[in-house]
């Protein structure tokens, strides 16, 4: 900083005189003197006046910060919560809160104006980017609740405790777990009441005030009415483990679950109006329930008091209504017995076929991974989660491919609508229903041919029950034709994946059964000769050779386009692993020879070859059918 130099002008002085002089020198001088003088001394006064001129220097780094160890810049937690952006230090008064209002409007009047001004951007050059699959582009979210898998009933109380604790954390929670009377859900009910002791504890170690009545329970059960095992809400634990061991089982065979619902809300609702407690009713079932007609009106007074629904019960079976419990008779004989446990959407949407010429194990029963529609449902609208504690063995996948998949959870009259809308949504449902219903056929592949008229009788038998299922295949494959044109108009991964699914399926198992009828026709009228001396046998097994006409050959060929189209944009899912069974054997016949001991009936058997005869396999079958037949004689219960 360098003062800029100034020049002082330099008066004349005078001796000094008398004050009574001063006076009359003053008066003695003209004017143009004492304007000469005024001026002088302003610019003398101007001339002490100096004017700063600040220069930039030039810095230049000439040292470096010398490393610093970590801990001595660590930041203290505790000040941080005491002091940070949100404590009470930097709560503004009126008069600063209004400053720096205004102060932000500035600044942000500023950035945008240097932004519209002064600013540009080069966009960067990118690869373009791969298109999304057309399952992402219809992906569906639950917008409430989920299913969860937490590993059996242990693992789905273990999950409760949690949610328990959330709720405590927020306000005192009444608990009511609501119990199936079912012979079925005895072992389950008593493995909840084993570890009503840990849950208590867990919440211990989570922290979570139990004392002082912070949290209340209650146990009510339910088969084709509902029973209070406690008149009041409790925290004791051994009255809760009684009062579940208490429970009577219901051999009615129904489950009104949902009217069971409305019960326990009705009796304890006080706690959740009047006592501003939390509420939370826990299902435990292993079924659908047979009420879900009242299911809309549940959910509507659930939700209108916030009252959240958690379900501990069984994974639908894919696409079917009917799942099985394994059931232990007296003498130990135990018996797979239906029960409605699902599906997991609405209504079914998969055709109930078997597979021919390869081998269904472990695909019929097929888990879902979901829960029945109706209790899933009344969970996700009430907050509440399905906890699947049980499902069918078989095969897993991967829950985010899933994700693209679920279940459409909203009212069933949305989902009738869709089916009005869409003919190939409403024929596939249409389809479903009708082969849930019937008896569907496995081919007879084994034919004795010890002489010609025994084989002409053996086929004739396996003729019958083929015809009729190739009559049902073409109604089938006529209806879901119908829909074809709609197509195209599928809005979600799930509808395109089961309609694809179904027609591949229904045109390949009307391949086989064509193919079947045709060689089976054949051979019987014109019986083929054994090659080799001793065979006694004729086998039929799957071909890629199509015995039938062009116009099979042309059904075949559209068989495995929609198939394969199930394959390529399904990777991953139930539906395409289904396609892949289907097209993992092929779809025409043809025949074998070989030979087999044949057991003959009665006495003289062995001297009169025109008697009955059973090939070894069907004598299994038939031992297999009279333990079936000796089940069916037991007093089945009701599930």
């Amino acid at each position: 900083m360098t003062p800029i130099q100034t020049e002082a002008v330099a008066l004349p002085t005078k001796q000094a005189e008398p004050q009574t002089d001063i006076r009359k020198t003053l008066r003695e001088i003209p004017a143009w003197g004492a304007s000469l003088m005024l001026h002088l001394a302003i610019l003398a006064a101007l001339g002490t006046m100096t004017r700063m001129v600040i220069v930039e220097p030039e810095w230049s780094i000439t040292t470096s910060v010398d490393d610093v160890e970590p801990d001595e810049y660590k930041f203290d937690s505790t000040v941080v919560d005491i002091i940070g952006n949100d404590s009470d230090v930097n709560v503004l008064g009126p008069s600063q809160a209004a400053a720096q209002h205004v102060a932000q409007d500035q600044q942000k009047e500023l950035e945008e104006k240097l932004e519209s001004e002064l600013l540009t951007v080069d966009e960067p050059d990118v690869d373009t980017l791969p298109e999304p699959s057309k399952a992402e582009f219809l992906q569906q979210f639950e917008a409430t609740g989920s299913t969860e898998h937490p590993g059996g009933v242990e693992g789905s109380i273990d999950r409760l405790t949690l949610e328990i604790a959330g709720s405590l954390r927020e306000r005192k929670t009444l608990v009511v777990w609501l119990f199936d009377e079912s012979l079925s859900v005895k072992e389950r009910r008593n493995t909840i009441a084993e570890r009503f002791e840990n849950v208590y504890r867990q919440l211990g170690m989570l922290k979570v005030d139990t004392n002082r009545g912070a949290l209340k329970t209650a146990v009510a059960s339910f088969g084709e009415r509902t029973h209070i095992m406690t008149p009041q809400p409790v925290n004791d634990m051994a009255t809760l483990v009684e009062a579940v061991r208490n429970i009577k089982p219901d051999e009615s065979g129904k489950e009104n679950v949902f009217a069971a619902v409305q019960t326990v809300t009705n009796k304890w609702l006080n706690h959740r109006t009047k006592m501003r407690r939390n509420m939370m009713i826990v299902l435990v079932t292993d079924e659908r329930g047979d009420d879900y007609a009242i299911l809309e009106t549940t959910i509507n007074k659930l939700s209108r008091y916030g009252i959240r629904v958690y379900c501990v019960g069984n994974a639908a079976i894919f696409g079917r209504e009917q799942g099985y419990v394994t059931w232990t008779y007296e003498d130990g004989f135990k018996e797979d017995l239906p029960v409605d446990q699902g599906p997991e959407t609405v209504a079914a949407e998969r055709l109930r076929l078997p597979f021919w010429g390869a081998s269904g194990r472990g695909l019929e029963r097929m888990s879902s991974g979901y829960g029945p529609y109706a209790l899933t449902r009344l969970c996700a609208e009430t907050g509440g989660m399905f906890l699947v504690a049980a499902e069918s063995r078989g095969p897993g996948f991967d829950p985010a491919v899933m994700r693209n998949y679920l279940p459409d959870y909203r009212p069933i009259r949305h989902y009738q609508d869709q089916l009005a809308k869409n003919l190939a949504k409403r024929q596939l449902v249409g389809v479903s229903a009708g082969t849930r219903v019937d008896k569907v056929p496995m081919p007879r592949l084994s034919f004795p041919a010890p002489n010609d008229a025994a084989l002409r009788t053996a086929i004739t038998e396996a003729q019958k029950p083929a015809a009729e299922f190739d009559y049902k295949l073409r109604e089938i494959v006529a209806q879901l034709s119908v829909g074809e044109k709609d197509r195209e108009k599928l809005d979600s991964p799930r509808w395109q994946a089961s309609y694809d699914l179904a027609m591949g399926r229904a045109l390949a198992m009307q391949v086989r059964a064509l193919g079947y009828n045709t060689v089976l026709a054949d051979m019987k009228s014109s019986p083929k000769t054994f090659t080799k001396k001793g065979n006694n046998q004729w086998r039929l097994r799957p071909s890629a050779k199509i015995d039938a006409g062009p116009a099979v050959k042309k059904m075949m060929t559209r068989a495995r386009t929609y198939l394969n189209r199930v394959i390529d944009e399904h990777a991953g899912t139930p539906w395409a692993m289904l396609a892949e069974r289907e097209l993992g054997s092929p779809m025409g016949w043809a025949w074998t020879e070989g030979s087999v001991n044949i057991t003959r009936a009665g006495r003289g058997a062995a001297a009169d070859p025109k008697k009955r005869i059973q090939l070894a396999e069907e004598q299994r079958r038939r031992e297999m059918a009279k333990k079936k037949a000796a089940a069916r004689a037991k007093a089945r219960p009701k599930l």
